[in-house]
């Protein structure tokens, strides 16, 4: 035997002795097909989303992402977004897991989102809007300043356009890595709708999705003059376990989803996903016939602006 065949074979004996190292299999199903949050069905993605993300076996409204929502309530080619060009900055030095700039970023990868919330403008059924779209995927919808300000300039544009706002809630409340910059769009937010609705009445209209908690819900997401909800969303301030370890109380199974607060006069309307559209299309041409007397248009206040707790992107 040759030297070179002598190494061949340790070579061929080493391969067959050394296991293979083993590799995740790939999932070719990834991505093809979900679970319902409800019924646990297994449902394709692609018909999913065609059906405006509706369980066909029990009728559950699974979450939507912003920009499905504003394809849905916007006349198509109508849409024009506002202050996009807005970024979140780590005033606070905010580090849990990981740091506040990194978990911003890896969820403006994720999502193609700068923040948790779309605003711009469209037409609904003919009609112009001012619309502000929350989404729950990034960092679970939490309002930070960055959310606080962009609602707060479409309230005002819409003021001096006399248009109608709608804010589509989906939220888990005040983004914790801002701090009382975070807490303070409560109030910011609510006194530009003071504006908009009492003294310019014009009309807001809240629409609840699944879920909208936290400061949220203890602010803009109850203001509307009409409040809306999905069927089954889930509606609280505090979470079921805080509320049962702070009051030492049971709370009953059911008793913050949409159903129990219509029950109990919080909401206006429960409107299933497939008609929002229509019937938002109904209710602002009540509103647009309804008589009113305007006192004059007034003067432009300018916000109360967090300027110091986010940036441009062109910056």
């Amino acid at each position: 035997m040759s030297l070179a065949d002598w190494f061949e074979e340790k070579r061929r004996l080493k391969m067959l002795t050394t296991p293979k190292p083993k590799y995740p299999e790939s999932d070719p199903s990834e991505g093809l097909w979900t679970q319902c949050d409800n019924c646990e069905s297994m449902l394709y993605v692609r018909f999913l989303k065609q059906h405006q993300r509706i369980c066909k076996e029990c009728g559950y409204h699974l979450e939507m992402n912003s920009s499905e929502r504003i394809e849905l309530l916007i006349d198509s080619g109508t849409w024009t977004p506002m202050d996009e060009n807005m970024l979140s900055q780590d005033l606070l030095g905010f580090v849990d897991e990981q740091s506040y700039e990194d978990r911003l970023e890896e969820n403006q990868i994720r999502t193609g989102l700068t923040d948790a919330i779309q605003t711009g403008t469209g037409k609904l059924r003919g009609l112009t809007v001012a619309l502000g779209v929350m989404d729950f995927q990034f960092m679970g919808g939490s309002m930070g300043s960055v959310v606080g300000e962009k609602i707060t300039r479409l309230v005002e544009y819409a003021t001096t356009k006399a248009l109608p706002v709608i804010i589509i809630c989906a939220s888990g409340g005040a983004r914790m890595q801002e701090g009382t910059l975070s807490l303070m769009q409560m109030a910011k937010i609510a006194a530009v709708l003071q504006i908009h609705q009492i003294r310019n009445r014009l009309l807001y209209i809240s629409i609840l999705t699944y879920p909208t908690t936290g400061g949220v819900t203890a602010s803009f997401g109850m203001l509307g003059d009409i409040i809306i909800a999905e069927p089954r969303a889930y509606i609280a301030f505090a979470g079921k376990r805080v509320i049962e370890q702070t009051l030492r109380q049971e709370v009953p199974d059911g008793f913050q989803v949409a159903e129990s607060l219509f029950k109990h006069g919080l909401l206006d309307l429960i409107v299933p996903r497939a008609i929002l559209k229509g019937v938002l299309g109904e209710l602002f041409e009540l509103y647009s016939s309804a008589p009113r007397t305007f006192s004059g248009q007034l003067p432009f206040i300018a916000p109360v602006s967090s300027l110091s707790s986010f940036k441009k992107v062109d910056e």
